[in-house]
């Protein structure tokens, strides 16, 4: 049978008070793992390291996702705490622009730019150094079907979740065999991040969805603990798309 437990591993879960990142750090403790979640909230992370039950299973480091120093912060406390880090999800992303690509600030898209690309390959070089390179381990990025494919009023954020894509591949390559990397590419989550683009018009944006849902962030967190576990030993560089069959409709 295929081993979707994580007992005894460690995972570094950036962007994760709330949301997908939270529900992906419930999920792996739920599977035996210990976390380090990371949010720019003190409170908010404090709060949510008590929802997955305290020092026990999971320490909370606050910072900016994109801060060097506090990767340095997250990665030295992780490995003080639990000596291992076996898997990292960077989840934390931003968007702070939403419209016309051409209406973007060069300062926004620079931002944009640094949490949503730079800074998963800065954890990735960390966790790498710290404990893959000589003892392997897995990471996932969260991607976005924004990526994949045109999206109106969100082109510069697609742009940067195809950059992590990419990015998510050429790791992929580079760190085998010892270290998996992929990625999952949500469509629409019920989160706040994500409130933007369907809060008063959820039925009129379900309709465009085969599965006649919206996603949830359980539906990420299932697949990403998949893809941490050893019953996908054999998959990497992949981008899996979770989005009710979203993608399947083409350009209608």
């Amino acid at each position: 049978m295929p081993d979707l437990t994580h007992q005894g591993k460690v995972a570094l879960i950036t962007g994760a008070s709330r949301g997908i990142g939270l529900a992906v750090a419930a999920e792996l403790v739920s599977r035996g793992a210990r976390v380090c979640i990371t949010a720019r909230k003190p409170e908010s992370l404090e709060a949510a390291v008590e929802s997955l039950g305290g020092g026990a299973f999971a320490i909370g480091v606050p910072g900016r996702a994109d801060d060097p120093d506090h990767q340095d912060a997250a990665v030295a406390a992780t490995m003080a705490e639990f000596g291992r880090i076996d898997y990292l999800v960077n989840n934390a992303g931003i968007n702070p622009h939403y419209g016309p690509l051409l209406t973007i600030e060069p300062s926004a898209a620079s931002k944009c730019v640094d949490v949503n690309c730079l800074a998963p390959l800065a954890w990735i070089h960390r966790v790498h150094e710290a404990w893959m390179a000589e003892h392997g381990g897995g990471v996932v990025n969260i991607s976005s079907i924004a990526g994949l494919r045109p999206a109106a009023n969100i082109g510069f954020y697609g742009a940067t979740k195809a950059m992590l894509g990419y990015l998510t591949q050429q790791l992929a390559l580079e760190l085998s065999p010892r270290v998996r990397v992929n990625a999952v590419a949500p469509g629409i989550v019920k989160t706040d991040f994500a409130s933007a683009l369907f809060e008063g018009r959820e039925q009129e944006v379900v309709a465009a969805y085969p599965l006649g849902r919206l996603g949830v962030s359980s539906d990420v967190a299932e697949a990403v603990s998949f893809l941490l576990s050893d019953a996908s030993s054999w998959m990497t560089g992949q981008v899996v798309i979770l989005d009710g069959g979203f993608t399947l409709r083409g350009l209608e």
